[in-house]
């Protein structure tokens, strides 16, 4: 699908920023490799000085500040909702790419040299034009227990990215999808395979939608409670190739997705949308809660295939095992004509065809 209103906020190269100009954290002397950030001091100049395995804890306060992360195996680790960042005042990082993004946390790496193994934890990020917490070309990046609000595109997004554990994360009140995995935000092409990325035992509410894979492959969405957004979860691919898909939605509780998102460019009008599959293949739909999503759009509904805006089918997708109660206007609806689709030990009430439950 085609993307043109966001490619402005994603032209960010994987450079290391400056320091503040406010005085830097010292590691302990007590504890060699952990780098202690206090309030008044500088979570960027802490990242900057620190060397790759090393840990910036940072202590409860809020930080006006954006971060950006580039050296491989480091840990940002907050003291939970205690600690804070928002953003800065303007110009105040002008040589800060995810500043200049609008974005809060960054990890950026390159094609040529991905940023490996690192972790951001225990923290909240809030109120960033852009996203809260925004990863490209990483591997096995860990994103936990951190709150993403109020962000004005996403909460916890990634591009170009693989194994990834976005694990334990609240992801709220945010522009578009609370939590985003995409191939890539700014090019066409086929889905990518992420590698076995983790979506687990998150929290996400009052969002445009809760979670969307787009473009991307082999992954798993588990254990996670969606509610309260316009659609819960959202699959999407399109005619490019590979095809996207491959993936597990499983176990999660996604139920009254019932707040109302205006029609754009690229989608109708979304309320009352549980899980919805578009250009996909060969995807797993099971054991989920589905209940009390209602609305009147093209993509309501508990389970929804709906052929994609470029005109892909989905195809070999398997939908089994669910409760999927009182959604409207069917609990399972296939809007498509894709072939393979298989419909199976489902308990559900009203289905549209008929003969899907």
């Amino acid at each position: 699908m085609r993307k043109r209103h966001i490619t402005c906020l994603v032209g960010i190269a994987a450079v290391s920023a400056a320091g503040l100009g406010t005085a830097a954290a010292t590691a302990s002397a007590d504890a060699p490799g952990v780098r202690v950030v206090r309030p008044g001091q500088s979570i960027q100049a802490a990242v900057d000085a620190a060397r790759p395995g090393d840990t910036v804890l940072v202590r409860p306060g809020t930080y006006r500040e954006s971060v950006l992360i580039s050296t491989p195996g480091l840990t940002l680790r907050g003291s939970g909702d205690r600690t804070v960042i928002v953003p800065g005042a303007s110009g105040a990082q002008p040589d800060n790419a995810c500043a200049k993004a609008g974005n809060g946390v960054c990890v950026l790496g390159t094609a040529q040299h991905t940023v490996d193994g690192v972790s951001v934890r225990s923290l909240a990020v809030s109120g960033f034009a852009a996203s809260g917490v925004w990863a490209s070309w990483t591997d096995r990046l860990e994103v936990r227990s951190v709150t993403s609000a109020s962000n004005g595109v996403w909460g916890i997004a990634q591009q170009r990215s693989t194994r990834s554990d976005l694990r334990d994360n609240t992801a709220r009140s945010n522009g578009d999808a609370g939590i985003f995995v995409a191939n890539s935000v700014d090019e066409e092409g086929g889905a990518t395979d992420t590698g076995g990325t983790r979506v687990r035992g998150n929290t996400v509410t009052d969002n445009r939608i809760g979670f969307t894979a787009r473009r991307v492959r082999n992954l798993s969405v588990r254990d996670n409670d969606f509610t309260a957004n316009c659609s819960g979860v959202f699959v999407v691919g399109d005619e490019g190739t590979p095809r996207a898909g491959a993936m597990s939605v499983r176990s999660n509780r996604i139920t009254g997705n019932n707040k109302f998102c205006a029609a754009t460019d690229r989608l109708p009008a979304i309320q009352g949308s549980g899980i919805v599959l578009t250009g996909t293949e060969s995807t797993e739909v099971r054991s989920n809660e589905i209940r009390d999503n209602v609305g009147d759009t093209p993509l309501s509904g508990g389970v929804v295939l709906f052929k994609s805006f470029v005109g892909a089918k989905n195809t070999d997708n398997t939908v089994s095992g669910n409760v999927v109660l009182g959604n409207q206007p069917a609990d399972l609806a296939d809007r498509d004509t894709g072939t393979g689709n298989r419909f199976t030990g489902n308990v559900c009430t009203t289905s549209a065809p008929a003969g899907l439950c």
